[in-house]
């Protein structure tokens, strides 16, 4: 088959589906902004397209998400019809349409089935909008009105498109009938030969400092520092946890930008907003032991969840972390907020344990209990590690049926 695969940072979630598409002998492509001209990456032939124009200073603030993704729609399918114009005429399209890439991509190639990479749809309900009442929407009445039309996108790629996956069950669940009923829900998989616990690991933290798990390890972490990851939960709680857990290292992993929810007020960033929050509640000599890592390559990651005693995950209920899988399949003892989708892998008592994600205190006193308890600790993370291999293992469960997903996407009728 030839099959064309679309997304805005590729390979983004088609990190290993494209080059064990490659493997089995389709001719596989990428339409990304990415590259200036035709490359390979992985047997994947890269062909670029540009966006030649930015967004309107004065459209309307509801329409300015659509806004965007219709610049990408447009000079996508502009660059689709070139290609069309010289030979390439797809079998199957593989896309994530949340930036509005494959919007008119059907128009090109009208015989193409189109299978979606469905992250989320925006709900407008009590448990999404308004889960965090610090942070909450002021005017629901107009919030609703603004996420219908964020979902004008979806909704616009739904008509078109032969079939859905997404990776989590909280995730699929998120969109309405009938499409629903096309989601098949796969994860992108863990790569469990890789991400496994290791006695000998060695987390560099600074010039001065490496750990390993003989320390007493606490870890946290965001792609960004942020409210919808809880780090403002965590951040409150930290002048008791660090009380509570003298010999304890906090380590803590993320940028200062923003991935999802709010911005902080200008000028600022919600990490050191929550810093300054607490600062004075910790002695100089409690915040020596505090180490913000900011992001760092995979390697370090890796090293971080290997050492450590104790993670800490706290989410919205929103998109299920990478990370959250990936400690659990290094076999760390993991404490996690008890959020719709943090259930569907952290069975309470079983695979990790759960606390309310707005009770700092509970988070404190879960945290101590777990820490002062090897055997439960050592527990959780085998069945945590267990749970992985067997759900979420990359070469044995995930990617075969995403090759399945895809052939049976092939056959679908138009």
């Amino acid at each position: 088959m030839r099959i064309l695969i679309i997304h805005q940072n590729f390979p983004g979630q088609y990190k290993h589906l494209a080059p064990a598409l490659v493997e089995q002998g389709h001719q596989v492509f990428s339409l990304t902004p990415k590259v200036e001209k035709v490359t390979k990456w992985k047997g994947v032939t890269l062909l670029p397209y540009k966006i030649t124009r930015s967004s309107s200073k004065d459209v309307h603030p509801w329409l300015s998400d659509l806004e965007t993704k219709v610049i990408r729609a447009e000079a996508c399918y502009r660059q689709a019809m070139a290609l069309k114009q010289k030979g390439l005429e797809p079998d199957v399209i593989l896309a994530h349409h949340g930036w509005g890439e494959p919007m008119f991509l059907k128009d090109v190639w009208p015989n193409a089935k189109l299978g979606l990479y469905c992250e989320l749809y925006h709900l407008n309900d009590a448990e999404t909008v308004n889960f965090d009442p610090e942070f909450s929407t002021k005017d629901l009445a107009s919030n609703a009105l603004r996420l219908r039309l964020r979902n004008l996108n979806n909704a616009m790629h739904f008509d078109v498109a032969s079939a859905g996956i997404s990776p989590t069950l909280f995730q699929a669940d998120t969109f309405p009938a009938p499409f629903r009923e096309k989601i098949e829900v796969i994860h992108d998989g863990i790569d469990t030969d890789v991400v496994k616990p290791n006695e000998n690991a060695l987390l560099k933290v600074s010039e001065n400092l490496s750990l390993s798990r003989k320390n007493e390890v606490i870890t946290f972490i965001n792609r960004n520092l942020e409210p919808y990851r809880g780090y403002h939960i965590f951040m409150r709680a930290l002048p008791k946890l660090l009380k509570a857990r003298p010999n304890a290292e906090i380590v803590l992993l993320g940028g200062d930008e923003v991935s999802y929810g709010s911005r902080p007020p200008a000028g600022k960033t919600w990490k050191q907003i929550f810093i300054d929050e607490v600062r004075d509640q910790i002695s100089d000599e409690d915040w020596e032991r505090v180490h913000f890592m900011g992001r760092v390559p995979y390697n370090v990651f890796l090293a971080m969840m290997q050492v450590s005693r104790l993670h800490i995950y706290l989410t919205y209920p929103f998109v299920l972390s990478w990370s959250l899988l990936e400690s659990m399949s290094a076999e760390a003892a993991i404490l996690a907020s008890d959020t719709t989708p943090v259930r569907e892998v952290i069975k309470d008592g079983e695979t990790g344990w759960l606390t309310d994600f707005f009770d700092g205190d509970a988070l404190v006193e879960k945290a101590n209990a777990l820490l002062e308890d090897e055997e439960t600790r050592a527990r959780l993370g085998k069945n945590a590690r267990e749970f992985v291999v067997n759900t979420y293992d990359l070469k044995t469960h995930c990617l075969p049926k995403q090759l399945q997903w895809v052939e049976k996407l092939a056959q679908v009728e138009i």
